[in-house]
């Protein structure tokens, strides 16, 4: 009698079942990435317009332009006063008038070298048709192309960014 085939059968079964044991655990601990592009479009909760945002790696936090920021206490916490500046994709300004509670203050390098302290808020935006709570850093983007810079603690466990690309998602939300 010959045991070979069996062998091989037996075999094949044994690593079938390690390989489907493997995929399914690693599955289960990590959600799969969107591939996007360098820019997306992006909505933030509760208004009907797009805006470009820029996906950078190379900030912490993301960061949102704002102008005329001030800080307040209200019921003993600390709360940020700004108007928000944005370009929507069709080029049409929006200033919109925000209270916020801080959620923090960070200290950040700017290009010249020096450090800015910035007031730390979290907005709902819609990106990739899911809505996301995260933190901004609110500043002076004027000098800058996009007036939404996405950074690494929000892209980290949702995106692989292609950068030859751009505007790969969706920011419509259900």
């Amino acid at each position: 009698m010959n045991l070979y085939p069996k062998t091989k059968i037996i075999c094949f079964l044994v690593l079938l079942f390690i390989s489907l044991a493997i995929i399914s655990n690693s599955s289960a601990k990590e959600p799969a990435k969107v591939i996007t592009g360098w820019v997306e479009k992006i909505r933030l909760k509760d208004h009907d317009f797009e805006i470009k945002a820029k996906l950078d790696t190379g900030a912490r936090t993301s960061s949102m332009n704002a102008k005329n920021i001030k800080s307040f206490k209200k019921n003993d916490q600390r709360w940020v006063q700004f108007t928000l500046v944005l370009m929507d994709n069709k080029d049409n300004m929006h200033e919109i008038q925000v209270e916020k509670p801080r959620s923090r203050r960070t200290k950040i390098k700017n290009h010249d070298g020096e450090h800015d302290k910035r007031h730390v808020v979290n907005f709902e935006i819609c990106f990739n048709g899911k809505t996301y709570t995260t933190e901004f850093t609110l500043a002076d983007r004027s000098e800058y192309i996009y007036d939404v810079l996405l950074g690494r603690q929000f892209l980290k466990n949702i995106v692989v960014i292609d950068p030859s690309k751009v505007f790969l998602t969706t920011a419509e939300c259900e």
